[in-house]
């Protein structure tokens, strides 16, 4: 029976645990979860677990976390005796090596953020938002050797709300995509999935973010500019230049002004800026170097800006 299907789960991020969990709930036999080695984190540097290695302890499952996976014999030896049936990708930060791929009857399955061919990468939620997009979705695909390039098997869009971050986005595509993963196993072992190769011409790259993503360029339109502050949160943000400091702005919002490129204005304890095509923001949370963050009443009173000051100086 389908239930009976023998997997090894290769995940790290929190994106990853609705995935092995309903795999776990629908019947599967998860052999062995792979997963990055614990990283130190924090001021104390503690050494810290990933959230599916911190799931798959929670599930009672056998952990490898190996340091390397391409040239591993005792790590390619291990996966030789599970025999498992496929392997399930998603978020593990690694590149799958050939041996890998070779390895299980049904493949390497991976389920990734985006409708592909569009938004291959390492940010493809992020991006999605940053660029604007109405809609977005999961696919899972057959892994290849090339970059989110493997045939397509199964996919379902979701729509992406006006105040959608990418905080917000990446639960639900994660609970999308964990169901979506186990009707692909099913209809994999039944023979009822035609994969279907991605049309390269069509494709677009979600590249892993940089701090640089996330400074304000005010020849965009407001609209651009909400769009990149909502996909890069948490990290890197939205961020501009004060009086020679870092200023983050958390919230803003498109607003009926006209006024000259990255110009702040104040209006009683209202704070605005001037933004590409006559188009303006309102900023209404932001959190200057070295301090918390505050409305841009507390920001007006402390700092006064000046008629003309402008950001990104």
């Amino acid at each position: 029976m389908i239930q009976c299907l023998n997997l090894v789960f290769c995940g790290t991020p929190r994106f990853a645990v609705p995935t092995l969990g309903k795999l776990v709930e629908a019947g599967f036999h998860v052999q062995l979860i792979v997963t990055q080695p614990d990283r130190p984190r924090g001021r104390g540097l503690e050494l810290v677990s990933s959230p599916i290695k911190q799931s798959a302890v929670q599930l009672g499952l056998p952990i490898a976390q190996p340091e390397t996976i391409k040239n591993n014999p005792g790590f390619h030896a291990q996966l030789d005796a599970l025999k498992p049936d496929a392997i399930v990708v998603v978020g593990y930060g690694r590149i799958i090596p050939q041996w890998m791929l070779d390895l299980p009857p049904l493949g390497n399955i991976n389920l990734h953020a985006s409708l592909l061919p569009k938004y291959r990468g390492a940010a493809p939620i992020q991006w999605a938002i940053a660029s604007g997009e109405n809609v977005t979705g999961v696919t899972t695909m057959k892994i290849d050797a090339g970059l989110d390039t493997g045939d397509i098997l199964l996919q379902q869009e979701i729509p992406i709300a006006p105040n959608d971050t990418a905080e917000t986005l990446a639960p639900k595509l994660a609970a999308l995509g964990a169901d979506l993963t186990v009707t692909t196993l099913r209809n994999l072992q039944s023979g009822t999935i035609h994969p279907c190769k991605q049309d390269n011409a069509q494709a677009t790259l979600a590249p892993i973010l940089k701090k640089e993503d996330g400074r304000i360029n005010f020849s965009h339109t407001a609209a651009e500019i909400l769009n990149r502050l909502r996909g890069f949160q948490p990290w890197p943000g939205a961020y501009s230049q004060f009086r020679g400091k870092n200023l983050q702005i958390w919230q803003a919002a498109a607003v009926d002004r006209s006024l000259p490129l990255s110009e702040l204005k104040v209006e009683g304890n209202r704070l605005f800026a001037g933004c590409g095509q006559d188009t303006s923001i309102e900023i209404i949370e932001l959190q200057l170097e070295g301090k918390k963050r505050t409305s841009p009443a507390d920001f007006i009173r402390g700092y006064r800006p000046l008629p003309g000051e402008k950001l990104g100086l």
